[in-house]
């Protein structure tokens, strides 16, 4: 019997040798506050893939032929340490395979791990985080391998970008750059939001989206739903601006908690995905066609 592929795809797209990708499954949900079920999430994302389609219309490109491996998922769960540690040594192993490493969660302190092989792989690195939660806390219950305290790390060691953020504690405040925050209820005002935030970018950019970040409208099957979230094409947008004007060097996909009622999340998950894949592919060398148009309209 064939190994599990991602999306389905044909085994010869998806051998470690010659694909270009690299998916990470990390179902862990150790630390998360309310309601659980983050560890279900890869493989609700990879059974919504299978029944995707996988031509992508706007960059008019299928993106797994570039290949994609599914990598055994990290299933590491005695302490949030452990888990970290693991997610750390396992992505920058496959990072030093030059490989496209991607991740996909379980809750956002699996991207503590993921961001410290970025940071240590790649040179002066910019974190974009997309996210409902600032997630600044150096310590949260103890351990500072929490979900709560996802990018205090990225936050001491890389450029921090954060958009979304409409919820947070006021100690956060002392371990954030407000410069290069852009709150939800300001982008909704602000016409040159993605323009400011990608000019602060370095050359080299890791994005870790906790899917929060989106309204519950479109997206409500994850543990801690904000309202006032982004939509979907402005979403699309900063994240194909990021793509056409900088080096994304990987990117994780986290907090997705489904339900048995509620397929739509899921599946936004799986489409959010291949549509990140299908940017990276199509935009990679800096240089879009001429003809291509250069944003969505609102």
């Amino acid at each position: 019997m064939n190994k599990k592929t991602y999306a389905g795809i044909p085994d010869k797209y998806a051998r470690i040798d010659d694909a270009k990708v690299v998916l990470i499954p990390v179902p862990y949900d150790g630390t998360s506050t309310w309601q659980k079920g983050a560890d279900k999430g890869p493989e609700a994302f990879l059974h919504a893939s299978e029944n995707m389609e996988l031509f992508d219309i706007e960059t008019r490109s299928e993106p797994y032929k570039k290949g994609v491996y599914l990598a055994p998922a990290i299933t590491e769960n005695s302490s949030p340490e452990k888990m970290v540690d693991t997610v750390h040594k396992i992505t920058r192993s496959y990072i030093n395979q030059e490989k496209f490493v991607t991740v996909f969660g379980g809750e956002h302190s699996v991207s503590i791990g993921t961001i410290r092989a970025f940071n240590e792989c790649f040179e002066d690195l910019t974190v974009v985080q997309i996210d409902a939660h600032a997630d600044l806390r150096p310590k949260y219950e103890g351990s500072a391998c929490n979900h709560a305290c996802a990018v205090y790390e990225a936050s001491k060691t890389t450029n921090l970008i954060q958009v979304g953020i409409r919820s947070m504690d006021i100690s956060e405040l002392e371990n954030m750059d407000e410069n290069q925050v852009y709150f939800a209820h300001d982008i909704i005002r602000d016409d040159e939001w993605i323009t400011n935030a990608v000019h602060q970018m370095t050359e080299n950019v890791f994005i870790t989206i906790d899917l929060d970040a989106f309204d519950p409208s479109i997206l409500p099957s994850t543990g801690t739903p904000e309202p006032g979230g982004l939509l979907w094409y402005e979403t699309l947008e900063f994240l194909k601006k990021i793509f056409k004007k900088k080096n994304v060097v990987g990117f994780d996909i986290v907090e997705l908690c489904p339900n048995e009622k509620e397929k739509s999340s899921d599946f936004l998950a799986a489409k959010l995905y291949y549509k990140m894949l299908a940017y990276k592919f199509r935009y990679a060398s800096g240089k879009p066609d001429e003809d291509e148009e250069e944003d969505y309209d609102d």
